[in-house]
């Protein structure tokens, strides 16, 4: 549920807010499919149940793609990011792919197990998210939607963690974090939307 990459001047070209935008689309529509997965194929598994095939897949899948989506989006600002901001979303890219190494590894473990490597990867992916958020501010503008997404997914992600212990745990919780990301990838995408509007005027 991260972004990165922004861009270091003042005004904002309308490719990339319409960029941004889009992005934010494809990421709404990717999470609505994968919570009805979750949904319909493996909600009822609790903490201690190993997670079936389907629902290890869909485990492996989501910080998987987000990884990518934050490499796509990185690149779509490549010319106009700064240094720092660079070095952001290589973080983020390289957390996503760990987060992704260590479901696979959880997977064959508990459902207990996934949702503490799903948490810490929530948590902190949210922390840079936050990060992100404020410094674009400036740039890009529209960001509180990614401030309160961010916000949220710190708390979640250590709300996980803490239910990883839980006998009662189940993957609904994950699939209740994505609902929540792809809302508010939805008002962000919104936003820009408002925002380039007003740049064109």
């Amino acid at each position: 549920m991260t972004q990165t990459a922004v861009p270091s001047s003042t005004t904002t070209p309308s490719t990339t807010l319409s960029g941004l935008r889009s992005l934010h689309l494809i990421r709404v529509a990717f999470s609505l499919v994968w919570v009805a997965l979750v949904a319909t194929t493996s909600a009822s598994l609790v903490s201690p149940d190993k997670p079936t095939v389907i629902a290890a897949g869909l485990l492996v899948v989501y910080p998987l793609w987000d990884a990518v989506a934050t490499l796509v989006e990185r690149r779509m600002a490549t010319a106009a990011a700064t240094g720092s901001t660079d070095r952001v979303g290589t973080l983020n890219v390289a957390l996503g792919l760990a987060a992704t190494a260590g479901m696979i590894i959880a997977v064959f473990s508990t459902i207990g197990t996934t949702l503490l490597v799903f948490g810490v990867w929530a948590l902190l992916s949210g922390a840079i998210q936050l990060t992100v958020a404020i410094r674009r501010r400036r740039t890009v503008g529209a960001q509180w939607p990614m401030l309160i997404s961010g916000g949220l997914s710190v708390l979640a992600g250590a709300n996980f963690a803490a239910m990883s212990t839980s006998a009662t745990s189940s993957l609904s919780t994950i699939a209740g974090y994505s609902a929540f990301g792809a809302f508010w990838f939805l008002v962000s995408a919104i936003t820009l939307s408002i925002r380039s509007r007003r740049e064109n005027r």
